[in-house]
């Protein structure tokens, strides 16, 4: 077969049912371990974490989580610690070895909504952590001492990513973006709008900030340059946004379809999104594999979706679950797909291209 025949042959690709199990509530938070992928630690919206063997399904540790009910999950990126955090305004740290809690961190407020590690890059110092907590932003090292308060905001941080290569800070209050150094916090860079967003997404080569928004619309920010651009006509705010390994596709929800735009060459001002239509109900997720092309949707008609942009327009494969999907996430080498729905199901698929 020759190379070109090769790059005519039409993409395929298949979802296997590996295990299913079963949680108390709606999945608020689902994540693999960062460096085997051997455990998913899934997050119930009434406060319970459960930590799942990857290969079987069956229950490593049940872990109690938050009164009130959690928020989100963050692997720290040894894979050692799990940081939950919840309605009980804290940031709790979990021993994945043994399932024991090892400490308690104060997240400044009464709801903690967000936290996140910093990616290591050659293993300089330990990674820190960040949460937002309504209005406050926490920064702690890795043993859970408190380096910064960032709380002179005047509305809740929507959302907050660090940089995968650098150590950069990038969050959402109300009227845009903020980019922190913590190493120069008396640096940071505001990139100005007035509105609320609602999902931030840092391109992986760092070019791009993009934001979903709270009036349907879709926001692209310059890194280096503070420019703006802005993408309207979805049907309802945007809470979904995922950009492939390249940078050069930003996938984004806000509707039924999924909506791709090309932020190659000159970027995508004035461009054409592609659009790709399988789902019968808004969506809920969208994720990219870490290391190649392909993109999984999830939406409320209880379905996930295969795609490949930029190769095919049509799905590549789909799978049912019994509700709504809430949360989708690719194991680490890309050959594994967990998915929880709003009734508690936990789906793992294997992924065969």
């Amino acid at each position: 077969m020759t190379q070109s025949t090769m790059l005519r042959r039409k993409t395929t690709a298949s979802l296997r049912s590996q295990w299913e199990a079963q949680i108390d509530d709606h999945v608020i938070a689902l994540a693999w371990s960062p460096r085997d992928g051997e455990q998913i630690a899934v997050a119930s919206v009434s406060g319970p974490v459960t930590i799942f063997d990857r290969k079987r399904g069956v229950v490593r540790y049940e872990l109690s989580g938050h009164s009130f009910g959690a928020t989100a999950l963050a692997w720290r990126p040894d894979g050692a610690v799990l940081a939950s955090a919840g309605q009980d305004g804290k940031v709790r740290l979990w021993d994945v070895n043994n399932g024991t809690q090892l400490d308690v961190l104060d997240g400044g407020a009464a709801w903690v909504e967000h936290v996140t590690w910093c990616p290591v890059k050659g293993g300089k110092r330990p990674p820190w952590l960040a949460a937002a907590a309504g209005k406050v932003l926490r920064i702690w090292a890795s043993d859970g001492h408190l380096l910064q308060e960032h709380s002179d905001h005047t509305s809740t941080i929507a959302d907050l990513q660090w940089h995968v290569g650098r150590n950069e800070l990038a969050y959402a209050p109300y009227g845009g973006v903020i980019l922190l150094n913590p190493d120069q916090p008396e640096s940071k860079r505001c990139f100005r709008w007035q509105g609320a967003s609602l999902k931030l997404a840092w391109s992986p080569d760092g070019n791009y900030v993009a934001t979903g928004d709270q009036d349907s619309t879709v926001h692209f920010w310059y890194s280096k340059s503070g420019e703006d651009l802005q993408m309207w006509g979805y049907p309802t705010k945007v809470r979904e946004l995922a950009w492939d390994r390249t940078s050069r596709y930003l996938a984004t929800g806000g509707g039924p379809t999924v909506v791709v735009w090309d932020c190659s060459g000159k970027g995508p001002e004035g461009t054409k999104p592609l659009m790709l239509e399988a789902h019968r109900d808004f969506l809920s997720d969208l994720a990219y594999q870490r290391n190649g092309p392909l993109l999984a949707s999830a939406g409320n008609d209880a379905q996930v979706v295969l795609w490949a942009p930029g190769r095919e327009k049509r799905p590549l494969t789909d799978a049912s679950c019994n509700a709504a999907v809430t949360r989708v996430a690719w194991s680490p080498d890309d050959r594994f797909l967990a998915a929880g729905t709003a009734e508690g199901e936990v789906k793992v698929y294997s992924v065969t291209v």
